[in-house]
C-alpha cells in the first residue's frame, strides 16, 4: 500500500500531512445546546453550601413525578430550576433556588454565581454574561422535603 501521493512538482508528500492550513480549531463549528449548559449550571449550583434544592415547589413536585415515570429521566433533575439562553459565544442563566434556613442569602447567591460561572466557562468556553438568581423558599430545619411529601402512599 502506498502511503504517499504525488505532488505537482514531482515530489512525494505523505497523505497524513495536513493540507488545509491554519489552526484545526477554526475548521468547523461547535454548538452547545441550552440543556447542556443548564445541566452544568444546575450541578454547580447544587454544590454550594446553603443551597437546599433547585426550583420552585411546583417544579420540584413535577420533577418528582417525572423521576418516577420509567424513562422520565434523571437528567431533568439536573436541570430543574435552571434556564439558559445560549448564543454562539455567550450565555445567560436564570436559576431558582431554595436555601437552608440560617444562611446568608447574599453569600449563597454570590457563591452560586461564582461556582456556576467558573464551571460553565471552563467546560463550554462560553462567556457567562449574567446569572440571575431567584430565591423561591427557605428550608426550615423541621420541615419535610416536598419531594418526600409527594411520595405516593400505598394502602
Amino acid at each position: 500500500m502506498n502511503d504517499s501521493a504525488p505532488e505537482s512538482d514531482g515530489g512525494v508528500k505523505p497523505l497524513g500531512t495536513r493540507r488545509g492550513g491554519g489552526d484545526p480549531a477554526t475548521r468547523g463549528r461547535t454548538t452547545i445546546a441550552d440543556g447542556v449548559v443548564e445541566k452544568i449550571a444546575g450541578l454547580a449550583a447544587r454544590d454550594v453550601v446553603g443551597v437546599h434544592t433547585m426550583g420552585s415547589g411546583f417544579a420540584r413536585t413535577l420533577g418528582a413525578v417525572r423521576d418516577r415515570v420509567p424513562g422520565g429521566g434523571r437528567s431533568a433533575t439536573a436541570t430543574r430550576g435552571v434556564k439558559a439562553e445560549v448564543g454562539e459565544v455567550q450565555t445567560a442563566l436564570d436559576l431558582e433556588i431554595v436555601v437552608d434556613y440560617g444562611v446568608s442569602i447574599a453569600d449563597v447567591a454570590r457563591d452560586v454565581r461564582e461556582n456556576v460561572i467558573a464551571a460553565v466557562e471552563r467546560m463550554t468556553g462560553l462567556e457567562v454574561v449574567e446569572v440571575n438568581i431567584a430565591v423561591s423558599d427557605v428550608k426550615l430545619p423541621d420541615e419535610e422535603d416536598e419531594d418526600e411529601e409527594s411520595e405516593p402512599r400505598l394502602q
